[in-house]
């Protein structure tokens, strides 16, 4: 059997953790019969440093329960060494940093967490492990998905002319993505969700839109609909 994992960013865990929803992440992983991966990066973004900031303490406790208890594992779990994960990593923050230029400056789009969550879907990849990157931020699915778009998002957020280098663009037009409203929405048509009355999914997706997903009003609209 062909062995799968979910990747998840930073984003999307604090999304979850936000919106206490750490138990449909355990009920997820039993359903998804994969493994649900953290690179080390994304570790020190939720648990490591939020660990010694008080405002953050008790949220990077709960995610580190969630290591602790399996539901999140490391790349070496599967199989991938974190000197080739680090070297991928950085390998990606080089190119996707150099893809845009305002003012003849070029701009930094991502950090190690979102560099490294790409980089490990390029090597499970190449090791035939089918995986999706979980993932709210905006700016790392377009440049994957559509870097042309996120120029000219770039150009109206700064009011600016933005010039684009195409061939340092890394190489992840084939990676999937997923936000975490995509992920309570699978979580609430595999019914474990705890909340049977009310309107539940419609809470659940403006919860996660509230807490970072970027996800719009009609997108939300569009997936009630699937219902």
């Amino acid at each position: 059997m062909k062995q799968k994992i979910l990747i998840f960013d930073s984003s999307s865990i604090i999304n979850f953790v936000m919106n206490g929803l750490e138990e449909t992440l355990i009920e997820l992983k039993k359903v998804f019969k994969g493994k649900f991966i953290i690179t080390h990066s994304v570790k020190r973004e939720v648990i490591d440093r939020p660990l010694e900031i008080k405002q953050f303490e008790l949220g990077a406790l709960k995610v580190k329960s969630l290591i602790d208890n399996n539901i999140f594992e490391l790349p070496e779990s599967i199989g991938i060494e974190h000197n080739l994960l680090a070297e991928k990593t950085q390998e990606i923050l080089r190119q996707a940093n150099k893809v845009y230029s305002a003012e003849n400056e070029f701009m930094h789009i991502i950090d190690a967490g979102e560099a490294s969550c790409l980089a490990l879907s390029l090597i499970a990849s190449g090791k035939d492990i089918e995986n999706t990157i979980v993932i709210d931020e905006r700016t790392t699915r377009m440049l994957g998905e559509k870097p042309e778009n996120l120029k000219k998002l770039f150009e109206r957020k700064f009011h600016t002319n933005i010039k684009m280098f195409p061939d340092n663009l890394p190489n992840i037009s084939k990676i999937k993505f997923i936000r975490s409203s995509e992920l309570v929405y699978i979580a609430f048509k595999k019914n474990i969700i705890g909340l049977k009355n009310g309107n539940v999914l419609d809470a659940l997706l403006y919860a996660t839109k509230f807490k970072g997903s970027s996800i719009s009003r009609e997108e939300i609209e569009e997936i009630k609909n699937l219902a």
